[in-house]
């Protein structure tokens, strides 16, 4: 059975609410920031992975922010033991070119940056809620749209291939188990 990760996250801010699960890319987004709705759809499409997101909040930085942390966690808890683990994809959208590396592995770290600053930020507190390694080159480009849009398409495909379970696990720590109490 695919149960879905379920995350709220709620402060004096905002409010989010995030569903995810492995599945075909289905996307239901409903924040009061446009482009980040049309960021999460590409990311569920080329990812497979059924998105469903409500935030609302006072600020836009705020809102991107905080969906990132939350949906960070959600993907986070999709890892199969088995994962692949590492995933790579180049993805050209028109003038741009982006390049994403991908370890689901548990060590959180981010390396960019795309040029735009909430959208860099973004992918720095996914990558942190995650615990996912994760590293963006911009290759070429000069269409913001076009480069952040290349970018969550690339995340989204590594994201694809690092979560598929191979039956078997990718470190020679063999399964890392972590509990909180």
């Amino acid at each position: 059975m695919n149960t879905p990760v379920v995350i709220t996250r709620e402060t004096s801010e905002t409010v989010v609410r995030v569903e995810a699960r492995i599945g075909t890319g289905l996307a239901h987004i409903e924040t009061p920031v446009r482009f980040l709705n049309h960021m999460l759809t590409v990311l569920a499409r080329y990812s497979a992975i059924d998105l469903t997101v409500s935030a609302s909040g006072d600020l836009r930085h705020h809102i991107i922010e905080d969906v990132a942390l939350a949906v960070g966690a959600a993907i986070a808890g999709l890892v199969p033991a088995g994962a692949a683990r590492y995933g790579e994809r180049t993805v050209p959208m028109d003038e741009a070119l982006v390049q994403a590396v991908l370890d689901v592995g548990g060590r959180p770290f981010y390396r960019g940056p795309i040029p735009s600053a909430l959208y860099e930020h973004w992918m720095r507190s996914f990558s942190d809620a995650s615990k996912f390694t994760l590293h963006l080159r911009v290759l070429r480009g000069s269409d913001r749209h076009h480069v952040i849009e290349a970018a969550y398409k690339a995340l989204g495909f590594s994201l694809r291939q690092s979560l598929s379970d191979t039956g078997s696990v990718f470190s020679t720590k063999g399964a890392v188990r972590l509990e909180r109490l």
